[in-house]
C-alpha cells in the first residue's frame, strides 16, 4: 500500500512536508502579531469587543510572533502547536460565533481547521528539518 503512505513512508519527502506545513502554519502568526503591533489601538478595541480586556494583547502579540517563529523553527513544536490549536479553537469561539454571518462562518472554520492542522503537527513532531531534530540527535 505505498500510494496510502506516500509521505510516511520518504524519510525526505516527510521532512519537506513538515518543514512546509511549519511554514504555512507560522506565517499567518508572524504576521498577525506584527499586524497588532502596528495596529495596536484598534487590536485593542477589538479584543475588548470579545469581552477580553485590553491589557492581555501584548501577550497575544508575544505569543503570535515567539510562538510563530517557534513553530517555523520546528523548536518546542509539539508543546507550542497545542498551545496553539487551543488559542484557535478559543479565539473561534470568543471572536467567531456568530455563525449567521457569512464571514464569520469562514473565520470560525478557518480557526477550526487551524487548530486541527497544529493537532496533527502535535502528533506528528516538526522533522528532521528542525530545532526539535537537532536537539533530540545523538
Amino acid at each position: 500500500m505505498k500510494l496510502v503512505n506516500i509521505i510516511s513512508n520518504n524519510e525526505g519527502l516527510a521532512s519537506i512536508a513538515s518543514l512546509v506545513g511549519r511554514v504555512g502554519l507560522s506565517v499567518i502568526f508572524i504576521l498577525a502579531g506584527m499586524n497588532k503591533i502596528q495596529y495596536f489601538e484598534g487590536n485593542a478595541q477589538y479584543l475588548a469587543s470579545g469581552g477580553l480586556p485590553e491589557f492581555l494583547l501584548p501577550l497575544v502579540i508575544v505569543f503570535e510572533l515567539i510562538g510563530g517563529l517557534f513553530i517555523l523553527a520546528g523548536a518546542l513544536t509539539q508543546l507550542t502547536a497545542l498551545a496553539f490549536a487551543g488559542f484557535c479553537v478559543v479565539s473561534a469561539l470568543v471572536f467567531h460565533n456568530n455563525l449567521a454571518d457569512q464571514m464569520q462562518f469562514f473565520m470560525f472554520f478557518k480557526n477550526i481547521a487551524m487548530a486541527g492542522g497544529f493537532l496533527a503537527l502535535a502528533s506528528a513532531g516538526a522533522g528532521r528539518f528542525s530545532v526539535d531534530h537537532k536537539l533530540t540527535q545523538q
